[in-house]
């Protein structure tokens, strides 16, 4: 047992139906990126103020997602641009249970994320309900829509005991390229996500403040593309933190 596993215990639980009131498809996000030395000193601070979720005795849950983009790479590329106004769709596999949802994520101009989504059974775009689904939600053409990336990793989620917002902390990511096959592992890199309505409080940070974890956008569609080297694809924005990465995680 790993010492985050050891940690994860010393935490309350949450069931999710419990957390059935904290969805938060609304929302402001907030990132900050760490490493797994301090995540283990951020759940020893933890303990008495947020709950684990506990999904039949699993608290280090894996997922699995796949990105799509067009053929153009434009969802990259209006990331990568800097344009606040942007969306991403992706195919997202809760590997516990085995459920797949279509996603599509849009982050509006004033910082916050909408998402929209529905349940599949696979990531076939020449199905009429996905089809329909997408025209009425993604901004980009369905048949200009090719495989991106796939993502695997392990996720931790906090509720905080007001239950008012929920923590996302994402670990073992490991990227694998579609386009030319390259696969990239960050097995010490962890990617945290403050996920509330608004500007409630929130306990976490000042937490993540004593611990020196400042905000540090991440994108694991636009990262895990430049960590596995789209030679064609524009990194010039992303350098500062993909040196900042590999600062983190000793590399």
């Amino acid at each position: 047992m790993t010492r985050i596993d050891e940690l994860l215990k010393t935490l309350a639980p949450i069931t999710l139906e419990q957390m059935s009131s904290v969805k938060l498809m609304n929302r402001t996000d907030t990132k900050f990126v760490t490493n797994l030395d301090h995540l283990a000193r951020l759940l020893e601070m933890a303990q008495h103020d947020y709950y684990v979720q506990d999904i039949d005795g699993g608290r280090n849950l894996d997922y699995d997602t796949t990105y799509f983009d067009t053929t153009q790479f434009d969802m990259y590329a209006t990331h990568q641009h800097g344009h606040t106004n942007r969306q991403k769709i992706r195919f997202r596999t809760y590997c516990v249970s085995g459920l797949q949802f279509m996603e599509v994520k849009t982050k509006n101009n004033h910082g916050r994320t909408k998402k929209k989504r529905i349940e599949v059974t696979d990531m076939d775009l020449a199905d009429e309900e996905k089809r329909l689904f997408l025209a009425k939600h993604l901004r980009y053409g369905v048949d200009t829509l090719v495989p991106a990336l796939n993502n695997h990793f392990s996720r931790i989620t906090l509720v905080n005991k007001g239950k008012t917002e929920r923590l996302t902390i994402d670990s073992a990511l490991r990227f694998h390229n579609m386009v030319n096959g390259q696969d990239k592992d960050m097995d010490d890199l962890v990617i945290i996500e403050l996920k509330r309505d608004g500007l409630v409080y929130s306990p976490v940070l000042e937490m993540l403040r004593q611990l020196r974890i400042q905000p540090h956008g991440f994108s694991k569609y636009c990262m895990g593309s430049a960590l596995t080297g789209w030679q064609h694809l524009p990194v010039n924005r992303f350098k500062r933190k993909l040196i900042e990465v590999e600062k983190l995680v000793g590399r």
